[in-house]
């Protein structure tokens, strides 16, 4: 018999893999497929196996549930739950454009009474850097494996993974600061070039991924509002390496 599960907590390849061996060393399983993409486990066993022992097999952070069989007779017609999914993909970026439109604001605020677009893009800059950085400091040990699903470079250094949320809170002290403004600058071309062409890759192959911008504590889809979250700083410091 074939049976598929719903499983939380995957955020890598090493997941995917540590799930496949656990639940394969049960006694009555045959074979287990993970898709991380779907968040999902199709394991086919000789008897069934209850989830609590599925449960058991798997470390404490990862979940496992019965997949739901939609009822194709309910009363909600297809089209209204697509659009309750569309729905939820934009409540999930709230926290994001609220970010975002906060930071601009603060940026404006302490400028206003002499204004000057340069000074307004590096406080901009600086406190989009420190914000970001915070939310990625609170689990500095799941953003690495997060990030890594599409940043090119944290695939292949792994360690990169590890220092980039230190490497954003030096960024953003720099641009308050205006200490070597100039390195700052070439070093967020560097840095956001590089993410952006692996979000721009994941938006092409039309990959679900989880964004890790915020890093785990809130879970935001990978979406084009990544990329211009991205293009906005990458703009911004061409702008600044052209007049400072």
């Amino acid at each position: 018999m074939e049976h598929t599960y719903k499983i939380s907590g995957m955020t890598c390849g090493n997941c995917k893999a540590t799930i496949e061996k656990n639940l394969n060393e049960l006694q009555d399983v045959e074979s287990v497929e993970v898709n991380l993409e779907k968040g999902e486990a199709t394991i086919s066993m000789n008897s069934h196996i209850d989830t609590a022992e599925l449960q058991k097999a798997l470390p404490s952070k990862y979940s496992i549930s019965e997949k739901k069989v939609k009822n194709v007779f309910a009363s909600a017609s297809a089209s209204s739950f697509e659009i309750e999914e569309e729905k939820s993909k934009f409540q999930q970026l709230k926290p994001l454009l609220l970010i975002l439109f906060y930071i601009a604001v603060a940026s404006i605020l302490l400028h206003y009474k002499n204004w000057n677009w340069g000074e307004a893009m590096l406080d901009f800059m600086g406190l989009f850097y420190i914000v970001f950085s915070f939310f990625k400091m609170l689990d500095l040990k799941g953003f690495p494996e997060s990030f890594r699903m599409y940043d090119p470079l944290a695939k292949r250094v792994p360690v990169y993974g590890w220092i980039y949320p230190f490497i954003e809170t030096a960024l953003g002290l720099m641009f308050l600061m205006r200490f070597e403004v100039n390195i700052a600058l070439i070093v967020t071309l560097i840095v956001l070039g590089i993410t952006t062409i692996g979000v721009t890759k994941t938006l092409l192959d039309k990959k679900s991924i989880r964004c890790a911008c915020l890093g785990t504590a809130l879970k935001l889809p990978m979406t084009e509002a990544t990329f211009i979250e991205n293009a906005i700083m990458i703009v911004m410091a061409i702008m600044l390496t052209n007049t400072i």
